[in-house]
C-alpha cells in the first residue's frame, strides 16, 4: 500500500472541499482549486480526506499517493499559499516589476519583458550590495513552479562562477577552472 497515500489529509478551519463527477473542488480564504481525478476514491470524513484505491494494479498505485500529494497541496495553498524566490547573481542583472510584467535585464543585448499569470502576484526586491532577488506568490504549487522554472530557464546558473538565475538557497554544483 501507498505510505504516502493511505495517511489522512487534514482539512484546516475555512477550507471547503467537494467531490463531484471525478471533479475535487478545493475552496479557501486565497482563492478556490478544482483537479480531475481517475482510479481512485475520495472520501471527506470529518475533517479529513480519505484517498482509496479499488485494485492493486500498477497504474492504481501510482495514482493513489499522486492524488493524495495534488489534494494536500491543494488545501495547503487555498488556506496559506506558496512562495517561490528566485535570486539573480551577475553583475549588471537586475529585475523590476510594473504590476504584472517583470522586466529582467540578464546580460543580453536586450531586457526580458515577460508577463506573469494573474494568479501569479510578482515582487522584485532591490537592495544595495545585495543581489535582486523575484518572489512568487499564489495558491497553485503547479502554477507558482512553472512560473520559476520559466524564468529561471532564460539564464541557468553556469557551474564556474554561479552566475544566472537560481533559487534562494539553492545548492549549486561547481567545477573548478582551468589548471594550469
Amino acid at each position: 500500500m501507498s505510505r504516502i497515500g493511505k495517511n489522512p489529509v487534514a482539512v484546516p478551519q475555512g477550507v471547503t472541499i467537494d467531490v463531484k463527477d471525478n471533479v475535487i473542488t478545493v475552496k479557501g480564504k486565497l482563492g478556490e482549486l478544482s483537479q480531475d481525478f481517475s482510479n481512485v476514491d475520495i472520501t471527506v470524513e470529518d475533517g479529513n480526506v480519505l484517498v482509496t484505491r479499488p485494485s492493486d494494479n500498477k497504474e492504481d498505485k501510482a495514482k493513489h499517493g499522486l492524488y493524495r500529494a495534488l489534494i494536500k497541496n491543494m488545501i495547503d495553498g487555498v488556506s496559506s499559499g506558496w512562495t517561490k524566490e528566485l535570486e539573480l547573481v551577475g553583475v549588471g542583472y537586475r529585475a523590476t516589476n510594473q504590476g504584472q510584467k517583470l522586466d529582467l535585464a540578464l546580460g543580453f543585448s536586450h531586457n526580458i519583458v515577460m508577463d506573469i499569470a494573474p494568479e501569479v502576484k510578482v515582487e522584485t526586491i532591490t537592495e544595495k550590495g545585495k543581489n535582486p532577488i523575484v518572489k512568487l506568490t499564489s495558491h497553485d504549487k503547479q502554477l507558482v513552479g512553472q512560473v520559476a522554472a520559466k524564468i529561471r530557464g532564460f539564464r541557468k546558473p553556469e557551474p564556474y562562477k554561479g552566475k544566472g538565475i537560481k533559487f534562494v538557497g539553492e545548492e549549486l554544483r561547481r567545477k573548478a577552472g582551468k589548471s594550469a
